[in-house]
């Protein structure tokens, strides 16, 4: 049975919430928000359990952390949909850049620029921001379960000016040449890798995690520059941290465990600091960790 149906009716809804001011979206998700935060029993009682267990906080405190990302997930949700709306001038009325020369000095050495990020606040937004204000960017997506949804979602980040890369595909070779010719590079890089990835600490447990940015940072020596978005009342703040270089100390292996371990641990460090912004209910331990030394998972 086709769903493209799923992708008219995001288009209409996308049409009617750009005729509203910003504020009323805001408010609009508010609602969505609450609503999602009832109807979404599994996820609601996975984000619960696990922001108790990663932030060692009381059940009161967890509820209120988890109350909190569904709101701000309501309104992430119109805001995605009002995307065609925003222009280089609009989109500074909702968003602040800190640090903004960081990013722009890493464009300027030529190597191409790894952008370390997660899904943290509203990651899309987070593309458009730096895409409208002139920031060559590309990004490597994984495809949402939907297909309908990847294509709203790639048709509205190329419309504000990103260029898209599937992961797990000959398009990666597009990545590269993207690398070569300068271009920031983004990477999504907190969630469950499989089989493909390496297992590093992660909240206080063993997760698999993509490689990506380390590998790209290794083959371009290109600086990796740690960039999120966080929500900020009724604006965003767009962080942008000194970049890291990769290093190597003569084992390939290691080396990239090594670093791998040290963006993960920026990617932590921003959640624990805004724990209400960060998808708590993904299933970003999916993959079990064996332990090579006794011989079962843990």
């Amino acid at each position: 049975m086709t769903t493209e149906w799923q992708y008219h009716l995001l288009k209409l809804m996308s049409r009617a919430l750009c005729c509203l001011p910003y504020s009323w979206l805001l408010s609009l998700g508010d609602g969505l928000g609450k609503v999602y935060y009832h109807a979404a029993g599994r996820q609601r009682k996975r984000a619960l359990d696990t922001v108790r267990e990663c932030l060692e906080l009381s059940e009161y405190e967890a509820e209120q952390v988890v109350r909190r990302l569904f709101n701000h997930l309501g309104k992430t949700f119109l805001e995605v949909l009002y995307m065609p709306s925003l222009t280089p001038a609009k989109i500074k009325n909702h968003v602040v850049i800190e640090n903004e020369e960081i990013l722009w000095k890493a464009v300027a050495e030529n190597k191409g620029v790894v952008l370390l990020t997660a899904h943290i606040g509203n990651w899309e937004w987070l593309g458009a921001t730096l895409a409208l204000g002139g920031f060559p960017l590309t990004s490597v997506i994984k495809r949402q379960p939907n297909d309908q949804h990847t294509r709203i979602l790639n048709e509205y980040r190329q419309l504000v000016g990103i260029e898209i890369f599937a992961r797990g595909t000959t398009e990666l070779v597009g990545a590269a040449k993207a690398m070569k010719r300068g271009k920031i590079l983004g990477f999504l890089a907190d969630q469950d890798a499989g089989e493909a990835g390496i297992f590093v600490p992660f909240l206080g447990k063993m997760a698999s995690t993509p490689l990506g940015p380390a590998v790209f940072a290794k083959r371009f020596e290109a600086p990796v520059v740690p960039v999120f978005i966080v929500r900020n009342g009724g604006q965003h703040r767009v962080l942008i941290y000194p970049p890291l270089k990769y290093t190597s100390a003569g084992s390939d292996e290691a080396d990239l465990y090594n670093f791998t371990q040290t963006l993960t641990g920026i990617i932590e460090d921003t959640i624990r600091r805004y724990p209400e912004n960060w998808l708590w209910f993904q299933k970003r331990w999916n993959t079990p960790y064996i332990d090579k030394e006794e011989g079962g998972a843990s």
